[in-house]
């Protein structure tokens, strides 16, 4: 018989023994369903494959419980939550600056790291810089930023509007998640079709 594992505790999981009803309903190590089972043999089935009985759904009628490592469980679980942590924390804000009279070529490689930075889900700061006799010409700056939003499209919405300060034109874009997840779906379908197509065309001209 395998030996019995320590009980973790200060979590939100009943584990082995202290999983309280008489019976529930058991789920194997590979997802498997075995069926309503007391408790008493349903821990001897975990025990005797030197895993643990974890209970899942507690609010079940019986609860359900599964055979498996919990210890791997708590720790994948773990690595989940810090995951999301990072996410929700690790916001930054970017800076990508501009010349009112920029080159194409230019303008083209700062908006693709704007483009780059929002999809990375931080906010970017697009920042016109004028020197000398550019400040007479604000109109320039302000088509800059224009064309800036047009380029990045509906992924990013506008957070401040683009305000002179001193010799600097600046405003701040910010991630559109749901505007984000439309495109990726429409690109994702999009790409289903031409597949689909692509595959019929296939099947067309095998037949031929």
């Amino acid at each position: 018989m395998a030996p019995r594992r320590p009980e973790p505790r200060g979590d939100q999981h009943r584990v082995n023994d202290r999983i309280r009803s008489r019976e529930v309903r058991l789920i194997g190590p590979s997802g498997d369903q075995l069926g309503i089972k007391p408790v008493p043999e349903a821990l001897r089935m975990a025990r005797g494959l030197d895993l643990d009985l974890v209970e899942v759904a507690p609010q079940a009628k019986p609860p359900v419980c599964r055979i498996m490592d919990y210890g791997k469980f708590k720790y994948e679980e773990d690595q989940k939550a810090k995951e999301a942590r990072k996410k929700s924390t690790n916001v930054q804000v970017k800076e990508v600056k501009y010349r009112p009279k920029i080159g194409k070529g230019d303008f083209d490689t700062k908006t693709r790291n704007v483009i780059r930075f929002i999809d990375d889900g931080h906010k970017v700061k697009v920042t016109l810089q004028f020197r000398g006799r550019e400040m007479a010409h604000p109109e320039l700056g302000a088509k800059i930023l224009d064309d800036v939003i047009e380029a990045v499209g509906p992924a990013a919405k506008l957070d401040s509007r683009s305000r002179l300060e001193g010799r600097a034109m600046s405003m701040v874009l910010s991630p559109d998640k749901q505007a984000q997840e439309a495109i990726k779906k429409a690109a994702a379908a999009a790409e289903k079709e031409a597949a689909a197509e692509a595959e019929g065309e296939t099947a067309e001209s095998q037949g031929d």
